[in-house]
């Protein structure tokens, strides 16, 4: 009798372990033909990430008592059409390559997302690699969520500078919602000695957001250190409004960098959901340089859930330069002033 209870006490404790701590392994598989056709030369490749961000991670949590919890995020992007890794930077410069340059050839980085975090009931603190407050709005007012051939413009022509999307060595916090508001403030280093010419790659972000029903707004700023006595400042601002028939989505992006004309970009867009599992991708977005060169994408895709966890899609994008600006899809390449369409045609799997 006495062994039977040592038993189930033992099982309970256990059990009460189990129940305060998680650990998940997670991840995506996306691949996809990929064709660009430009005016100067065509391309046409298996590639990866069209439609979700390719990536293998692990992440954690545990209860610590009295509303606090202790986590762990360690997300590595994965390029599954040829098996290699995605490189990372270590200090927010041209000079924090991995691996001198190495990308794809370093093996497996946590690039994607690599931080321990403690939160409660005051919020998030969260130390480590991790996307920016200025980038967040870039992925979230977009149609295409910043993947494949039919990402916004205003993302693709950034002048934002290693920092647009994700940053190392940062600390961040992230509030808690208050009445469909929400704060998340960070800073993050380049970690350079205090005699260094330059403090490059330090800098600071905030986004402020509104959250409530059908009703999504955030504006966000950001200011990252270059050079000696140069910077680069974001602005931007968005939102969506979901109709039920429709969600609508718009985001407006300015890059400024010291002595150099402001880069400007745009995104208007939606997600019409189709039955019974479909869903149509529409955006128009555009990028101007300050310098009269100026970007037009129209992308059009859609997107049908086989299950919960697979799903297959297409996505139809064209583009037209002006003012000697030359960008081109999917590898593809046109001269200045030129055009490019492009496509992706894949599926994506998540477990």
């Amino acid at each position: 009798m006495k062994r039977s209870l040592i038993a189930l006490a033992a099982l309970a404790v256990v059990s009460a372990a189990s129940a305060q701590s998680s650990v998940t392994m997670f991840g995506v598989v996306d691949a996809a033909v990929s064709i660009g056709n430009g005016d100067t030369s065509n391309k046409t490749a298996l590639t990866n990430s069209s439609y979700n961000s390719s990536r293998f991670g692990v992440r954690g949590v545990e209860d610590l008592g009295g509303g606090l919890k202790a986590s762990f995020h360690l997300e590595a992007g994965v390029q599954n059409d040829n098996g290699a890794a995605a490189a990372t930077n270590t200090n927010n410069q041209a000079t924090g390559g991995a691996l001198a340059g190495m990308n794809g050839s370093q093996g497996l980085t946590f690039n994607r997302k690599s931080v321990v975090s403690v939160m409660g009931g005051m919020g998030e603190l969260r130390l480590g690699r991790d996307y920016t407050p200025q980038f967040w709005s870039f992925t979230v007012y977009d149609p295409f969520g910043t993947n494949g051939v039919g990402t916004t413009q205003a993302l693709n022509s950034s002048a934002g500078g290693f920092t647009i999307v994700r940053a190392s060595n940062s600390i961040g916090y992230i509030s808690p919602s208050m009445s469909g508001f929400g704060v998340w403030a960070q800073t993050y280093f380049g970690e350079n000695a205090s005699s260094a010419a330059s403090q490059a790659g330090d800098g600071s972000a905030i986004r402020v957001s509104y959250d409530q029903g059908p009703l999504s707004l955030a504006v966000a700023f950001s200011k990252t250190t270059t050079g000696a006595g140069t910077d680069v400042q974001t602005t931007n601002f968005g939102g969506s409004y979901n109709m039920g028939v429709a969600q609508l989505m718009a985001f407006w992006n300015k890059d400024a960098n010291t002595g150099a004309k402001d880069v400007t970009g745009y995104t208007i867009g939606a997600l019409v959901p189709l039955a019974p599992a479909g869903t149509v991708r529409v955006s128009f977005s555009n990028s101007d340089n300050g310098n009269g060169a100026k970007t037009d994408k129209f992308a059009l895709g859609y997107v049908y859930d086989m299950s919960k966890r697979t799903a297959v899609y297409g996505t139809f994008a064209s583009l037209s330069n002006s003012g000697g600006a030359a960008q081109a899809l999917n590898g593809a390449a046109t001269p200045a002033n030129g055009s490019s369409t492009g496509f992706d045609i894949g599926v994506r799997h998540a477990f």
